[in-house]
């Protein structure tokens, strides 16, 4: 599980410890085996520079040739080399495992072929994408196989290239870490607010237990050390926990002997569900009930039946949705996608539970998913997955739905999420706008709480008849950036008002019955450093269906059918309708004056007509969608002679004149 509860250990005092075996390496396997990868890391290092600084991890200058100089065992050198890049990333130490892996890349030994993998995922977590994807490419070279190695490295390198897009153009967000001991030594997580209070998940120090001892065994070995004081609990504080000075106090919400994580509350207040579980065994998911009045607010924990938990697999993180209706979790139990899935449960009108239903693949994938949110009222989903291409390690998404049917979720980008691993949201909103989250981006470690806000970005304007100038409305406006759009109904005055929480570039297209669509392209330079922005207003021409539209000002040259330069900016007015409009088809026709033959005048509008289809083709609209048709003299809107028998040079003007026509929507 990616996300496993980080535990830091108290590393120095159980370094001194009594050990069963003197060798560092033999030590530091024992660690690892037992998931203890920061004390694994010291030993590693211990094996590699028994002389230096054991608290650092860093590769010092020269150390690599120095090292294969002084070392007789080249194989132990690589061993050790690459087991500590592995020790630190599990401990989520990106920053110094980068140097180790990168040194291990270039050992010859097929054990070591992931070095170039894993060299990649620290260097995206450390946020430099760019070298990042040149990592996986490598990786990708060298690699024999066709396993989930090669899709992964594929979906990290199309992670790379959307976080560099999304730190170019980031979302609107003010993004704050809580900067008192709410958050402290340990990995801090899960934050959830039950009336006036703030709970929230940690692994910070319990005292009373430092003299116990822990006998930790390895493949060969075993070593004795102090059990680690950083065991997971639940805390409670107020709210507002951005006071510098705030009470912390750990709550009995958790079980005798076991470690707890991740509290939600049914909305009724009567009943809570917790994570827990000890060093050995499964989490599992368990309710307490409220006990008022009594010595403890809660009541010992129950775990739950086999409706949620499974024997033999992990079920954590429970969330009851904002109705109370169900209760989701994450578990890697049998019958999901991947390795951890969210699963729902439906809470029954007497507080049982039915049985677990999978969310489907529309949510889950091959990949962890994990930390869900739900809000009944908004019929969003929010949750954390590192199955799908996003900023790194794992991401916020959010899908729209209601248990039946979900929308493909969408990446809440930069800087809701981050390199690293961003999960636990809840919020200070009934609209979402405002929350906590929890997320490791400035930590090289651990889970920190953060609360997040939108800023919003307001674009407003009005919409017009092009003919007469009265205000439209009903009209339908769609503003629209490259992962969302909105839409907007003008009222009696035409206006339309939309408040996005997105400076991306985005497309404003307005539409109304037996109008022309018309669409507006804001620029993101347009849009940054501004919280209100105006469209200039908008008229849409009307159109009726084989009406014709003349195209004033559209000229050719003397007795030609070219068209001349001031007269392809005019067709241009056309070009943008054809763009706008998708789907529409035109005749596209052509007249003349009375001078001439009928035949010469047939021939030279026919020209002309398809001298301006071929302007349009030429600008990249489909030729399927335009016909062109020359009338000649035929269908004259002026006279061309006075009643006198005298020449009307004004009305055979008016004759000379390009039209098109709707012939299809």
């Amino acid at each position: 599980m990616k996300t496993k509860i980080l535990l830091i250990l108290c590393l120095f005092a159980s370094a001194a410890q009594a050990q069963f075996v003197s060798n560092n390496k033999r030590v530091a396997d024992v660690y690892f085996q037992n998931k203890d990868y920061y004390a694994a890391a010291v030993y590693y290092r211990r094996a590699l520079t028994p002389t230096t600084d054991s608290a650092s991890f860093v590769v010092p200058f020269g150390f690599v040739e120095k090292i294969k100089e002084e070392s007789p065992k080249k194989d132990e050198f690589e061993y050790c080399t690459y087991q500590l890049g592995e020790a630190l990333r599990l401990y989520k130490n990106f920053g110094d495992a980068e140097k180790w892996y990168e040194t291990a890349r270039g050992f010859k030994s097929p054990k070591y072929i992931l070095s170039s993998f894993w060299y990649g995922d620290c260097l995206r977590s450390n946020q430099r994408f760019k070298e990042a994807i040149a990592a996986f490419n490598e990786f990708l070279d060298k690699y024999p196989l066709k396993d989930n190695y090669v899709a992964k490295a594929k979906q990290e390198i199309a992670s790379c290239q959307f976080a560099l897009y999304e730190l170019r153009y980031p979302r609107m967000y003010s993004f704050n870490r809580l900067k008192n001991n709410t958050n402290t030594k340990g990995s801090n997580y899960s934050p959830t607010i039950k009336g006036a209070n703030l709970y929230f998940s940690s692994s910070r120090p319990i005292g009373g237990i430092g003299g116990k001892k822990e006998v930790l065994t390895g493949d060969e070995a075993r070593v004795v050390r102090k059990e680690t004081p950083y065991l997971n609990a639940v805390y409670v504080t107020t709210v507002n926990a951005f006071d510098r000075d705030v009470t912390v106090k750990k709550t009995t919400i958790a079980g005798k002997d076991k470690e707890s994580a991740a509290p939600t509350f049914h909305p009724n207040g009567k009943v809570a569900y917790v994570t827990s579980w000890t060093t050995q065994g499964n989490k599992k998911i368990y309710q307490l009930n409220a006990t008022p009045g009594a010595a403890k607010e809660w009541s010992d924990p129950i775990e739950l039946g086999s409706q949620i938990n499974v024997r033999g697999f992990n079920s954590m993180q429970p969330f009851v949705t904002t109705d109370g209706k169900y209760l989701i979790f994450s578990s890697d139990r049998p019958g999901g996608s991947g390795k951890f899935d969210l699963w729902y449960a439906q809470i029954l009108i007497d507080g049982a539970l039915g049985t677990a239903v999978n969310m489907g693949s529309t949510i889950n994938t091959a990949e962890d998913d994990e930390a869900p949110y739900y809000n009944a009222s908004t019929k969003r989903l929010l949750f954390s997955t590192n199955g799908r291409v996003g900023m790194g390690g794992l991401d916020f998404f959010e899908s729209d739905g209601d248990f039946s049917d979900w929308s493909e979720p969408r990446n809440l980008g930069f800087p809701f999420n981050s390199s690293k691993d961003d999960l636990y949201f809840t919020p200070l909103r009934n609209d979402d706008s405002e929350g906590y989250i929890s997320s490791d981006r400035e930590s090289s470690c651990c889970l920190e709480i953060f609360i997040i806000k939108k800023k919003f970005l307001i674009i407003q304007g009005a919409l017009f008849d092009c003919s007469n100038s009265k205000p439209l409305k009903d009209a339908v406006v769609t503003l629209a950036d490259s992962v969302q759009q909105f839409k907007f109904t003008t009222d009696e005055m035409g206006k339309y008002t939309f408040r996005v929480n997105s400076n991306r570039q985005f497309k404003l297209t307005a539409e109304k019955d037996k109008y022309f669509s018309k669409t507006l392209n804001f620029s993101y330079a347009q849009m940054a450093q501004k919280d209100t922005l105006f469209s200039p207003e908008l008229c849409l021409t009307p159109f009726e269906i084989d009406k014709p539209i003349v195209l004033k000002n559209v000229l050719y040259e003397f007795n030609q059918a070219t068209l001349t330069e001031d007269s392809k900016v005019k067709m241009d007015y056309l070009y943008g309708i054809m763009v706008d409009n998708p789907t529409i088809e035109i005749e596209l026709s052509a007249h003349t004056d009375s001078k001439g033959s009928e035949a010469y005048n047939l021939d030279l509008s026919e020209r002309r007509a398809k001298s301006c289809v071929d302007y349009l083709v030429e600008k990249g609209i489909s030729q399927t969608r335009m016909t062109s048709r020359g009338y000649g003299k035929t269908r004259p809107i002026a006279p061309n002679e006075f009643p006198n028998g005298k020449d009307n040079p004004e009305g055979r003007a008016l004759n000379r004149r390009t039209e098109f026509k709707v012939t299809k929507k």
